[in-house]
């Protein structure tokens, strides 16, 4: 591929060893490259600055390309592989092959870049934030499975009580990894304790999770925070059709599930336990009652971090509807 004189719009689909790379004016498609610092920075001299680049959200594999293509001056966008496939099927397409994803992605970057959010690259106490929650998720997962797994068998006892100390000392001692992350930056520290005296906000990884998203990720008002989380109702209404509203569950998963969690721990409080009764006699399910109390406490941690203010229990009870 020669150099290129003018911005484009580029697509590329990462895998472990190799992405491949495809642009949306056709100038370029099925280039692959391997997956691996030097290539890539020989590939993306080639590409003007000012170009924008769009990839999936791949876990880690994608890091390398939005970190190297961020410094060379190009405009990254690193997206939700399910807004991905939900584009594909808007677009008529129906095939999954590289050049498919490739060429998907450089066409919705080129045609919807204005309503994505660019990737902005995370400081190097917001990543081991990141990694940390992320590893104690798998951590807790693990072990949910196990116990479940082991349930009802009898001559497991003592070695599940083991290995169960074990793992809660490891989860502690990532909780402690976090908490000096956050301690090391004096703002971060502040608006950590702003965010504690939230009620029903949970403890450390949840309010580390929400802290290091709103950090991360500019969002406008608290609107924007529940989408993002993907906590929002979707609707299903067309003509005189009103069907039932779901969550889009279009953001981290991790992040929607803890508050999910606050929530339910909130419930039990002096503070939230009347407005849960309140949506609850309004005819929501025990698990839609929750879902708005996650929204809610949500909404209030965007309003205390954006605006830096002390948490004011009044008005949570305020608009109840």
């Amino acid at each position: 591929m020669q150099t290129l004189s003018t911005p484009i719009n580029v697509g590329a689909d990462v895998g472990k060893d190799e992405i491949a790379f495809a642009s949306a004016d056709g100038r370029f498609s099925r280039c692959k490259v391997p997956n691996q610092r030097a290539e890539l920075k020989a590939f993306l001299k080639q590409l003007p600055a000012g170009s924008r680049i769009g990839m999936e959200s791949t876990g880690s594999y994608h890091e390398l390309l939005a970190e190297m293509a961020h410094k060379a001056g190009l405009v990254v966008f690193v997206l939700n592989p399910k807004d991905v496939r939900h584009y594909a099927k808007g677009v008529g397409l129906r095939g999954k092959t590289d050049r498919v994803d490739g060429d998907l992605i450089a066409r919705m970057i080129d045609r919807e870049h204005e309503k994505l959010h660019p990737w902005i690259p995370p400081t190097f106490e917001q990543h081991q934030i990141d990694r940390l929650i992320k590893r104690r998720a798998k951590v807790s997962g693990i072990q949910v499975a196990l116990n479940q797994s082991l349930k009802g068998l009898s001559g497991f006892g003592s070695d599940l009580k083991a290995v169960n100390e074990r793992l809660n000392r490891l989860v502690k001692g990532i909780d402690a990894k976090v908490k000096a992350l956050i301690e090391a930056d004096s703002d971060r520290k502040q608006q950590y304790a702003r965010l504690r005296k939230i009620a029903g906000l949970g403890g450390t990884v949840v309010r580390s999770s929400v802290l290091n998203t709103l950090e991360r990720v500019p969002l406008r008002s608290a609107d924007a925070f529940v989408a993002f989380t993907g906590l929002d109702p979707r609707p299903d209404e067309s003509g005189h059709h009103v069907g039932r509203r779901r969550l889009s569950k279009r953001g981290p998963s991790e992040l929607r599930r803890l508050l999910y969690l606050a929530a339910m721990a909130a419930v039990k409080t002096k503070l939230w336990k009347p407005i849960y009764e309140h949506y609850r006699s309004a005819g929501l399910s025990t698990t839609a009652a929750l879902v708005v109390i996650a929204r809610r406490i949500a909404r209030t941690a965007w309003s205390v971090y954006k605006h830096k203010t002390d948490f004011e229990p009044k008005r949570v009870t305020l608009g109840l509807t």
